[in-house]
């Protein structure tokens, strides 16, 4: 996939804009189109007012983006960014004449303010309000600002934070480089912090793709700004007429949330699911990529029949909200650490289950498209990215190609697995 137009200028414009960082310094952004009329009162406030819309809810608003939540940011950032301007550089899936934002502070134990925010140089308000508090524990979705959003291109989202709210809810390791800024200096960061989602206004669309996963649905030892995950391959196949959701995160399981200590790894699947899936603007279909790091992360879960129940409760739960569910089958990780020839049993297992039909309204072979022919349980060394488990930018190509996009846009299923 090509590098995106427009990175080398958004670096080089803030870079030069660390003595207004105390007035926040608005960046530029790469998005064009016609502008709509301003919205009108009663379209701006109920957005500012629910947490997100309804899956189906309108045709109107659909998710152009969105980074899962995945844990507090490390003890060097336990007192959050008082006083600091965060810029969250994104990539849009879908394009629309409108934008709003979700913010949370999720993992916070005191509250979030934010003084100043942007979505492209445009100011943002949140119930009429150019501040906003966010509580410890939850989100907030902004009103609509008129903003030209272009498809398949970086977005700058811009928060200043008077008070950090503390821990900081982020998603770290985004293979996509944003800034901090103070009063003194910039400095750049891949992980996105507080921002959790933007969706614009676009009456075309027919729904977004959801897709929840883990490391190898955030893309994990792709290139950091290449837009080489395999959602945003799946993105240009679709020709960016469906938003595209990436709730991969690293360490992510589907029925174990993250025993971790630092919080890495996030709410487990079946824990997430409402928030990460069910909430999404205009979401359509939902792929489920999870399942690997049940079978090799400790502790372990042995028995396949766990993961499978767990995969289709929450395709039983994707199915109570119209929502049409595509699996992914668990791919090879003969070579990494864990890997035993019993783990590799349990992953053979949950992938004959998908691959009869048990489980989803339809699967994806990502196991059979990326293993070795000469050594099924490895990944094809033309694809590995050298761990034996996380594939480089060749790998999630062939993932995010593999997807038929008449998989993904068809009916859910009526009857019982």
């Amino acid at each position: 996939m090509p590098r995106r137009q427009g990175h080398t200028l958004l670096i080089a414009l803030v870079a030069g804009t660390a003595a207004l960082a105390a007035a926040v310094a608005f960046g530029t952004s790469l998005v064009t189109s016609t502008r709509r009329a301003p919205l009108a009162e009663a379209q701006a406030h109920p957005a500012a007012r629910q947490p997100a819309a309804p899956a189906h809810s309108s045709g109107t608003w659909v998710v152009t983006w969105t980074g899962a939540p995945a844990s507090p940011e490390p003890p060097n950032s336990a007192d959050g960014y008082p006083g600091h301007t965060i810029r969250n550089t994104v990539h849009t899936s879908i394009g629309g004449d409108a934008a709003r934002i979700t913010l949370s502070n999720l993992f916070g134990t005191t509250p979030l303010v934010v003084d100043q925010a942007t979505v492209a140089t445009r100011p943002v308000t949140f119930g009429g309000l150019g501040t906003v508090t966010v509580a410890a524990g939850r989100q907030v979705v902004s009103d609509p600002v008129a903003v030209p959003v272009a498809p398949d291109s970086d977005l700058l989202v811009t928060l200043r934070t008077p008070y950090g709210g503390r821990p900081v809810t982020h998603h770290p390791n985004a293979h996509q480089t944003s800034h901090l800024a103070d009063a003194t200096r910039t400095w750049p960061t891949t992980a996105w912090r507080y921002l959790t989602a933007v969706d614009v206004r676009n009456d075309t669309a027919p729904g977004a793709i959801v897709v929840i996963g883990d490391s190898l649905t955030a893309g994990t030892a792709s290139s950091t700004d290449t837009d080489s995950r395999w959602p945003d391959v799946l993105s240009d196949r679709l020709g960016h007429r469906y938003g595209v959701a990436n709730q991969g995160i690293a360490g992510n399981r589907v029925l174990r949330d993250s025993t971790n200590p630092t919080g890495a790894g996030g709410m487990s699947g079946i824990h997430r699911f409402d928030r990460d899936v069910l909430s999404v603007a205009g979401a359509r279909t939902v792929i489920v990529a999870l399942g690997i790091n049940d079978v090799q992360q400790a502790p372990q879960e042995t028995d396949a029949r766990r993961i499978v129940a767990g995969l289709r409760s929450l395709t039983d739960r994707a199915h109570a909200h119209g929502l049409r569910v595509v699996g992914a089958t668990l791919t090879p990780f003969r070579g990494y650490a864990t890997w035993t020839p019993a783990r590799n049993d349990v992953r053979r297992a949950v992938n004959a289950q998908i691959r009869a039909g048990h489980v989803f309204d339809d699967y994806v072979d990502f196991d059979r498209a990326v293993r070795d022919p000469y050594a099924p349980d490895r990944i094809r060394p033309a694809y590995d990215s050298g761990d034996r488990l996380h594939f480089n930018d060749a790998g999630y190509r062939v993932l995010g190609r593999l997807v038929d996009p008449a998989t993904v846009t068809g009916a859910p299923k009526t009857g019982a697995f």
